[in-house]
């Protein structure tokens, strides 16, 4: 990796910049593919999964006999570990769910919030080189709590037709309700639109490289909404002299295999530091499988060293990574000034695969900076929150006159005078009903009126 020493802020925005696709090109690309496919449906869908995945395929939907196959084509411990993975990221995501809080905000005014299932949920699961079942479980299995009643996986699959088997283990294993054997920008374009197969999808799921996240945003133009707007994926590390070299690159090196587009960052106030973390990396990278991929993802890559931590912190929040890992001294001090990250690591100890796979967190995060404003998949994700109140006449009377006096000043006379009505209501009923020597607080609110 490149190492630049003690940039200034004014190179900070150079340094944080991602390795992109051209948009106007990739937006072109999307667009297209959208419009045959609104116009053309599994015709178009299909088309396109024969010229960028499987030549011969004629049918998109994955049968239950293929998946029920899937288990015996894994080995014993493999699906092990898919449980004990799945069993933490269930009692991470229950975890989650809010109790009902009534709040009295005014005598006689209730407000509450509840939450309700998305009702049809698309996940984009990809395939290729690297299959990404460990993401079947990320978003399946909360929205199987969040309770979405239509859970709907797009896949692509290998040049022979296949679906790796572990997706389809874990899409069984999580309550998936439908499999599709279809990938990339034509996945997107399905869900966002509906065909004759693949339904239309209220909110889509899932990670993918650039052109998977191009059409995901341009599924928001169509009304469909998405998880985040994310791309590659990334890693920030910050480590002191406390660190282990050798975990420092082997952290690295696990986010670079991803895609060659992935971009890792190394920050230290150590140059000692650095030289390990590089000689590890050179140690490291011959032997993984994907070399040729982490390789050039180092080539988008970097080392930086700082004076000090803060600044090293500091970079961090400006750079805003999907995940950071601190292999520091005192790892949950540092962690305080944190503003901007998807997921945090604290410790030695603490490697990114831990998130990946079987910690409980959720590793579906936001990419490219978007975790200034934006958070990782969480149960939250799969539900809309409903606001509800209720009023009583006694609430009526305490904010009527409140609303009125600002709907007047709004102009908005419709909507005084839905109040104006009530406290008219109001008021006769209780001049009719009330005796003063019995009721006094009534006597009293009408008063007020």
């Amino acid at each position: 990796m490149k190492t630049i020493s003690n940039p200034s802020e004014s190179k900070w925005k150079k340094l944080a910049e991602r390795p992109m696709i051209k948009q106007r090109k990739l937006m072109d690309t999307v667009e297209k593919m959208f419009y045959d496919i609104h116009r053309k449906g599994d015709k178009a869908v299909l088309a396109y999964s024969r010229k960028f995945d499987f030549a011969t395929q004629e049918t998109l939907a994955v049968g239950p006999e293929i998946i029920d196959q899937s288990a015996e084509q894994i080995p014993e411990r493999l699906k092990q570990a898919m449980a004990l993975a799945a069993k933490n990221i269930e009692t991470f995501h229950r975890a989650q769910q809010e109790e009902i809080k009534k709040v009295e905000t005014a005598p006689g005014v209730v407000c509450w919030r509840e939450a309700r299932p998305i009702e049809r949920v698309g996940i984009y699961i990809p395939g290729g080189t690297a299959p990404l079942f460990s993401t079947v479980l990320m978003l399946a299995i909360p929205a199987r709590i969040a309770g979405c009643s239509e859970i709907v996986l797009c896949t692509p699959p290998d040049e022979e037709g296949n679906i790796h088997p572990a997706i389809l283990h874990a899409a069984q294993m999580t309550g998936v309700t439908r499999v599709f054997a279809v990938g990339g920008i034509q996945a997107i374009g399905a869900m966002t639109f509906g065909t004759e197969s693949i339904p239309k999808v209220d909110k889509i799921f899932g990670p993918g490289n650039q052109y998977v996240m191009a059409a995901k945003r341009s599924a928001q133009f169509y009304g469909v909404a998405i998880d985040m707007p994310a791309g590659p994926s990334e890693v920030l590390v910050i480590a002191d002299h406390t660190c282990n070299p050798a975990f420092v690159a082997a952290d690295l090196l696990s986010q670079a295999e991803h895609g060659p587009d992935s971009q890792v960052i190394l920050l230290s106030n150590s140059k000692q530091v650095i030289k390990q973390v590089n000689r590890e990396i050179d140690l490291q990278l011959p032997n993984l499988p994907r070399q040729e991929v982490a390789a050039k993802a180092l080539k988008n890559s970097k080392a930086i060293l700082f004076r000090e931590l803060d600044e090293c912190v500091a970079f961090s929040n400006f750079y805003a990574p999907e995940h950071l890992i601190l292999a520091t001294e005192n790892p949950v001090l540092v962690s305080r000034a944190v503003v901007n990250a998807g997921s945090v690591f604290l410790g030695n100890w603490s490697c990114e695969s831990a998130g990946d796979y079987a910690s409980g967190t959720n590793h579906t995060l936001p990419t490219s900076g978007y975790a200034r404003a934006y958070s990782g998949v969480s149960l939250d994700s799969f539900v809309k929150k409903i606001t509800f109140q209720q009023l009583s006449e006694e609430g009526i009377i305490r904010i009527g006159n409140a609303i009125e006096i600002m709907a007047e000043t709004e102009q908005l006379y419709a909507h005084k005078n839905a109040v104006t009505l009530r406290l008219g209501a109001v008021t006769a009923g209780h001049l009719t009903a009330i005796n003063p020597e019995t009721d006094t607080e009534a006597a009293q609110l009408n008063e007020e009126l």
